[in-house]
């Protein structure tokens, strides 16, 4: 009787050992196989959909040839316990890498993203083609309809029926699961902050509602490509405003010929000048009835915070910068140097023999 209990007792002591050395043997595989770097070189992309549990995680890694083992990736993630920090998104790994690494990306959401930049200054109907020739790869009619959607762009929170002026210029990151709504919908809420910003502390004469603001900083934006001048040209139109004074700006010529034309041409003529329109500050005393352009930052801080001056004209110099004046008299003759003069001798030195 002790002898078979003995024996008993020895075959169990053998399977406990053989079990031990199997699940040690078994810990070891899963460790080497986690740290081990895997996968054909190049770039793998997968989609984790939401509420995916880790088995279907392992799966998909699996397929995609990301991991090389299923079930050993699927073991490593339970013994890490890293199941319930698994994040549902669209990945993009570089391989080779370890199978750690790639659910490392997973715990710590490292998605797949997509970039966009937008260029101050850019008027609607650039932005939108934009958008859907970029990685975002979104659909131009889609936008179109939205961007002129007046319950939509009221839903935004805009001040006006369509979202001219209101999508903010800058580099965006977009991951897996954005729409053209959800674009349109964070350029214009960069467009708000930055307004709500620069009117945090605006001087106390500025008098504009948020989308009169807008609209002044778009032709400011336009008017200018020298950063320091913003909040002089910016006094100069309040200036106007102030005396009743057309602000005579082009840009505002050019987008009022652009509505009626259908087209935007860069050439103004003296009958583009004349042409009623509500945009065509030339006939129109005032603002215009909304934005030409989106305005960055700056420029919204030029209007909310203009310079002092008792500037009322200005001219280019040809080179990105202006010379302003206080008087008919003195623009007059920086008209006379800096368009007639200047223009004449550079036709001059570009003649045959010159």
């Amino acid at each position: 009787m002790k002898r078979a209990f003995g024996v008993l007792l020895l075959l169990v002591l053998l399977v406990a050992a053989a079990g031990g050395a199997y699940w040690w043997w078994r810990d070891r595989r899963i460790t080497e196989f986690a740290g081990t770097p895997g996968g054909a070189i190049g770039t793998k992309a997968v989609l984790i959909p939401p509420g995916s549990s880790p088995r279907r995680v392992a799966d998909l890694l699996a397929k995609a040839g990301v991991v090389s083992d299923a079930e050993l990736t699927y073991a490593w993630i339970r013994r890490e316990k890293l199941g319930p920090k698994l994040r549902a998104g669209e990945y993009e790994f570089a391989l080779p890498l370890t199978p750690e690494q790639a659910i490392q990306k997973l715990v710590t959401g490292q998605q797949k993203t997509y970039h966009v930049t937008v260029p101050e200054g850019l008027r609607l109907d650039e932005i939108l083609p934009l958008l859907a020739s970029s990685q975002l790869k979104l659909r131009l009619d889609r936008l179109e309809a939205l961007a002129a959607d007046p319950a939509f762009v009221k839903k935004l929170g805009v001040p006006a029926t369509r979202l001219e002026g209101f999508l903010f210029p800058d580099t965006y990151s977009f991951t897996h699961g954005y729409t053209e709504e959800s674009v349109l919908g964070k350029m214009v809420s960069r467009t708000l902050e930055e307004l709500q910003a620069a009117t945090a502390n605006e001087d106390p004469a500025v008098k504009l509602d948020p989308l009169q603001l807008v609209t002044l900083a778009s032709i400011v934006e336009k008017e200018t490509g020298a950063p320091e001048e913003r909040p002089r040209i910016a006094c100069l139109f309040y200036n106007r405003l102030r005396l009743g004074m057309p602000l005579q700006t082009d840009p505002t010529v050019l987008y009022a010929m652009m509505m009626i034309r259908g087209k935007f041409v860069k050439n103004i003529t003296r009958q583009d000048l004349v042409t009623p329109h509500p945009y065509n500050t030339y006939t129109v005393r005032g603002l215009p009835p909304g934005p030409i352009a989106s305005p960055g930052a700056a420029a919204l801080q030029a209007v909310t915070h203009p310079a002092t001056c008792n500037d009322l004209y200005f001219v280019s110099r040809n080179d990105g910068t202006h010379v302003f004046c206080p008087t008919l008299q003195c623009h007059n003759a920086a008209v006379q140097k800096w368009q007639v003069d200047y223009w004449a001798e550079q036709r001059r030195r570009a003649r045959p023999g010159r």
